[in-house]
């Protein structure tokens, strides 16, 4: 059966003396101290699989260093996986897990009868349910007025910031699609969530080596994500615990989707759901992922077609419909949610025509006009989150009728609602697709998005709420 049981979450059981354990799933720590720590610590594995709704392997140490692999299950019971302890010197007798495997199981039984006739049982013979787990009461950061003088402040923005609060080094910030919540990581190692005024909704601690984090989609729902070196994490909100889920070495989360990707090289990769780590299946030879939504995978070869992945489902084709004017697919470049970038070959043979593909149906949702290889290869692609606009390179995208417009030399940096940031000739510019360009001074701050009434700017690791100008 060991063999069939996923190896994460990584859990290691660690006993350090008689009263005193720490238990380890998935990178966090879980201090023990009680009467019997090895059956507080399979107590706290088995809520766990309960949580995954299946077996969890498990590595129990002893004060000595030998080790037993265990499987634990969501109904307390434990099972010994038969092979040698690790670290166990020939002749030593077996330590205690093993033997008290069956003694874990009733008194786990026994412990959980106890509860419901003490706590659960009002006479009506109905158990109530417990509470979820809810996160960790922690003192919250600073958060404090200020003027915004570092730098020109954004068109239509004021320098008066109604909210600052600083953030880790080398991080920023993330604000919701919805623009309710803004989400950072704070210096001392703990993910806060403001929503638009900067009234803390939910803290949680995390790893020191956690990246900035991520407003994605996992099971159909929002949530907020952070990734260690070794670890996945989200959180649904409302003050539940994060989900965790256990990389493999080397993996690379990707949020180019609307949900995380997790890349691993030549293993392939793997889509969230379920709070488990599931392989995307059938990838076509010389394909490449290229995203994921939800929990399928999109892949495309280089002259197309694009190709949809979904485990337990058979392998779905996207056949490229062509723009006027073009004869075939040259290459395709990238997707973002909902969109894919393909270059086609024109009867100008130096000229390609730049497209921006349904990933839905293949059609075409706006076309760009042609422009010659070196030119188009310098162009980047920038949509935002509502998916109202877009620009790739020169050519500015209005998604929510599939016109287009041209700004010469234009490098798009970043999106704040509609307001597209980038560069030009005559310096860094703001525009709106059909709605013209306005001049900056150099320097201005760029927003890292719109929370209610207010622009979310950085400098020198401190995130700055700039109120709209009236």
């Amino acid at each position: 059966m060991a063999e069939k049981i996923p190896s994460w979450p990584k859990v290691t059981i660690r006993l350090y003396d008689d009263h005193n354990a720490e238990v380890k799933i998935a990178g966090r720590s879980h201090p023990v101290n009680h009467h019997d720590p090895r059956q507080a610590a399979i107590a706290l594995v088995s809520e766990r699989a309960g949580q995954l709704g299946r077996p969890v392997k498990a590595t129990a140490v002893e004060s000595d260093g030998a080790s037993w692999p265990l499987i634990i299950h969501p109904d307390g019971q434990v099972e010994a996986i038969d092979t040698d302890a690790r670290g166990k010197k020939k002749g030593e007798e077996k330590p205690i897990w093993p033997i008290i495997v069956a003694f874990v199981v009733a008194g786990v039984l026994i412990a959980g009868t106890a509860l419901y006739l003490t706590v659960f049982s009002g006479g009506d013979g109905v158990a109530k349910p417990t509470a979820s787990p809810k996160l960790p009461s922690l003192p919250e950061p600073k958060v404090v007025p200020d003027q915004f003088s570092a730098r020109p402040v954004p068109l239509g923005w004021t320098s008066n910031a109604s909210w600052t609060v600083d953030i880790a080094e080398r991080t920023v910030p993330a604000v919701s699609p919805n623009g309710t919540e803004v989400a950072v990581l704070t210096p001392d190692d703990k993910i806060a969530v403001f929503d638009s005024n900067g009234k803390v909704l939910w803290q949680d601690k995390v790893p020191n080596d956690a990246e900035s984090p991520v407003y994605t989609t996992i099971d159909s729902k929002p949530v907020l994500a952070v990734v260690s070196s070794d670890t996945l994490y989200y959180w649904a909100g409302d003050g539940a615990e994060a989900t965790e889920i256990e990389l493999p070495d080397s993996a690379k989360v990707q949020f180019f989707g609307t949900s995380p990707l997790v890349q691993m090289g030549s293993a392939g990769a793997s889509v969230v759901s379920g709070g488990e780590l599931k392989t995307v299946p059938n990838q076509p030879r010389s394909s490449t992922m290229l995203l994921a939504e939800g929990d399928k995978a999109l892949m495309a070869r280089y002259q197309g077609p694009l190709y949809w992945s979904q485990p337990g489902k058979d392998l779905v084709t996207l056949d490229l419909k062509p723009p006027t004017g073009a004869k075939e697919i040259d290459h395709v470049v990238a997707a973002s949610p909902g969109r894919a970038l393909v270059l086609w070959k024109s009867a100008k043979t130096t000229d390609l025509i730049p497209a921006v593909h349904s990933t839905a149906d293949g059609s075409p949702v706006a076309t760009c006009l042609p422009a010659s290889k070196g030119a188009l290869d310098t162009w980047d692609w920038v949509p935002d989150t509502a998916r109202k606009v877009a620009a790739w390179g020169e050519c500015l995208i209005d998604l929510s009728n599939g016109k287009t417009f041209y700004h010469e030399g234009f490098k798009p940096q970043s999106i704040a609602g509609t307001t597209i940031y980038g560069t030009a000739r005559e310096g860094l510019i703001a525009t709106t697709p059909g709605r013209g360009s306005y001049p900056l001074p150099q320097a201005t701050a760029r927003p890292w998005g719109l929370a209610g009434s207010h622009a979310i700017v950085v400098h020198d690791s401190v995130v700055f709420a700039l109120d709209k100008k009236k």
